[in-house]
């Protein structure tokens, strides 16, 4: 047995933070996962893991290791890929990652109906706001909303996703409407917060170019689900492309402000680590992505006038 065969286990566990949750994952009992790994530290001369009665945490070896197995498998993959007949279905897992909003509205309902063309993918599919890293957390596609931003992955631009500020009638019959962003600094701007977001920095134009101004307020959160529910109520005013609260904007529960300020360098995009070589199963799935967004009525729509304060 090699050391490419004890990868997987290493994996697991760094990703389980348990040998018992890895070998379950892998079907192997929690003493042959940690022979595995001793095994695996043994050739390599180094610990890979620092471990407690409660939990296993990776050593700083042990994180880089992590990153070159992902890589080594990925190219692994690649090279297994191009051995397959053009005309053979795609196959293998494919790891996504969609902000909520998109999630559930767009890319959720999506998901069965390529499953049922493509039934030799596995699709493992994680929906969250916070800002995946897609190469240390070995995703092949995250689906990503707002400007995009200067990355080491390629973007593949969907559609145009213009971002306006929102608040509801009565937040802004009590507090006013702002006439020009900073006037911003006097209201309460609800904010989207985690590891590495941007989101509590908002962009906006004027005759030298864009710009962008940080501001703060009493809420944040890392759902941006909960910052509508907290606009809805009257709490603040809060940052959203149309199609995410489009519902709410023509049922009159939300208005915006500010629009002839707003930048419309925000977009739906996929972003993706593979260079020179795309793998069939990712290839499938971004045409047949492209193609829902196309079609897709929700993202055609515009700001309608009324909806202006």
């Amino acid at each position: 047995m090699s050391v490419f065969d004890d990868m997987p286990v290493f994996i697991a566990v760094f990703e389980k933070g348990s040998f018992s949750q890895a070998g379950r994952s892998l079907r192997m009992s929690p003493a042959l996962v940690s022979s595995r790994i001793a095994r695996l530290e043994n050739h390599l001369g180094t610990r890979l893991f620092v471990r407690t009665t409660r939990k296993v945490t990776a050593t700083d070896a042990g994180r880089r290791y992590y990153e070159d197995c992902l890589d080594i498998i990925r190219r692994v993959e690649e090279a297994e890929s191009r051995i397959v007949e053009d005309d053979s279905a795609p196959k293998g897992v494919l790891r996504l990652t969609a902000a909520s909003a998109l999630g559930d509205q767009f890319v959720t309902n999506m998901i069965p109906d390529f499953s049922a063309r493509y039934p030799d993918i596995r699709l493992q599919y994680r929906m969250t706001d916070a800002l995946v890293d897609v190469l240390t957390d070995g995703m092949d596609i995250a689906l990503r909303v707002g400007p995009l931003v200067d990355s080491s992955l390629k973007a593949r631009v969907l559609c145009p996703s213009p971002r306006y500020i929102f608040a509801s009638p009565e937040y802004l019959a009590k507090h006013g409407i702002p006439k020009k962003p900073h006037n911003l600094v006097d209201h309460n701007c609800l904010m989207l917060r985690f590891p590495g977001s941007r989101q509590y920095r908002w962009r906006f134009m004027d005759k030298r170019g864009s710009y962008e101004m940080q501001f703060a307020g009493t809420l944040d959160s890392n759902s941006g689900a909960v910052l509508t529910d907290w606009a809805l109520a009257g709490a603040g005013l809060v940052l959203k492309p149309y199609w995410e609260v489009a519902e709410h904007v023509k049922a009159g529960r939300l208005k915006a402000v500010l629009t002839e300020h707003m930048t419309d360098d925000s977009y739906i995009a996929a972003l993706y680590p593979y260079d020179t070589f795309v793998p069939p199963r990712l290839r499938v799935f971004l045409d047949y992505l492209v193609d829902r967004v196309k079609a897709e009525p929700l993202f055609q729509e515009k700001l309608p006038e009324s909806a202006i304060a």
